[in-house]
C-alpha cells in the first residue's frame, strides 16, 4: 500500500465537505482511492466527508464491485448486500457506497488513483435543467479545458447498478473517441466526479467545474455562452 494513502484520501475528503465549499452535505457525495491493483478505500455510505477519519472508510476487493455491472439486474438491495460482501475485512463497521461500483470503474477502466464524487449547487443546477448537457458542450474558458479537458456527459440512471452500467458505457465509448480516460464525468440529474492521480487534482477539477457552472449560469443573462473549444 503506497505510504500515507489513506490520509491522503482522508484529508481530501474533509477539504470537500467543508460546508462553504458547498459541494456536498453531511454524508453527501463519496471518495476513493486506489490501494493495489486488487483493493481500494471507499467513503462508508452516510459518512460525513468534513469529520472524516480511518473509521469512515472501507477496504473492498476490487473484482468484486465491477463484477455487480456486468451480473444480472439486481435490486438496491441485493448491491448493497453485494457491496457488503466485498469488504476485506467482514467485520469492518458500515456499508460501502451504493455508488462503489461507479468508483470501481473510475480506478480501473477510468485510469484515476483518487476519486471524488460531489454534488456542487452551480454544477447541478445545470445538470438538472433539460438541457444540461448542450450547456457542457464546449469549453468557457481556456484553463478549464487545459485542466478538466472535455467532461464525459451520462444521462441519468437511478445509483447503483443502473448508473454504473451507464458509466461503464460511457467511459468506454470515451476511451475509443478520444484515446484516454476523461477527467470529469457529468451525472444528469446527479452530480460532479473528479478522476485525479492525486487528491490536488481531484480538488482542483472539482473547484474549476464549480467555477465554470457559475459563469455558464451567468452567460444566460447575456444570450448564452461563447465555447472557446
Amino acid at each position: 500500500m503506497p505510504d500515507g494513502l489513506l490520509e491522503q484520501l482522508i484529508e481530501m475528503t474533509r477539504e470537500i465537505g467543508e460546508p462553504a465549499r458547498d459541494y456536498v452535505i453531511q454524508g453527501e457525495g463519496n471518495t476513493s482511492a486506489r490501494i493495489d491493483g486488487d483493493t481500494f478505500w471507499i467513503k462508508a455510505s452516510g459518512a460525513d466527508p468534513v469529520s472524516a477519519d480511518a473509521r469512515s472508510f472501507l477496504r473492498v476487493r476490487l473484482g468484486d464491485a465491477l463484477e455487480i455491472i456486468g451480473g444480472p439486474s439486481m435490486t438496491e438491495q441485493e448491491v448493497r448486500a453485494r457491496l457488503t460482501a466485498a469488504k476485506v475485512d467482514p467485520s469492518a463497521p458500515g456499508s460501502p457506497s451504493i455508488e462503489t461500483a461507479t468508483h470501481a470503474l473510475c480506478l480501473s477502466l477510468g485510469g484515476a488513483t483518487f476519486v471524488g464524487h460531489t454534488h456542487p449547487t452551480p454544477v447541478n443546477a445545470i445538470l438538472c435543467a433539460r438541457d444540461a448537457q448542450a450547456a457542457f458542450a464546449g469549453s468557457a474558458y481556456g484553463h478549464e479545458a487545459l485542466v478538466c479537458g472535455k467532461p464525459l456527459f451520462v444521462p441519468y440512471a437511478p445509483v447503483g447498478q443502473p448508473l454504473a452500467r451507464l458509466v461503464h458505457e460511457g467511459l468506454q465509448t470515451y476511451q475509443d473517441r478520444h484515446g484516454q480516460p476523461p477527467r470529469v464525468i457529468l451525472l444528469q440529474n446527479h452530480g460532479l466526479v473528479a478522476l485525479g492521480r492525486t487528491p490536488d487534482e481531484v480538488l482542483y477539477s472539482t473547484a474549476l467545474m464549480v467555477k465554470t457552472a457559475r459563469i455558464l449560469l451567468g452567460t444566460r443573462a447575456w444570450g448564452g455562452p461563447h465555447f472557446v473549444e
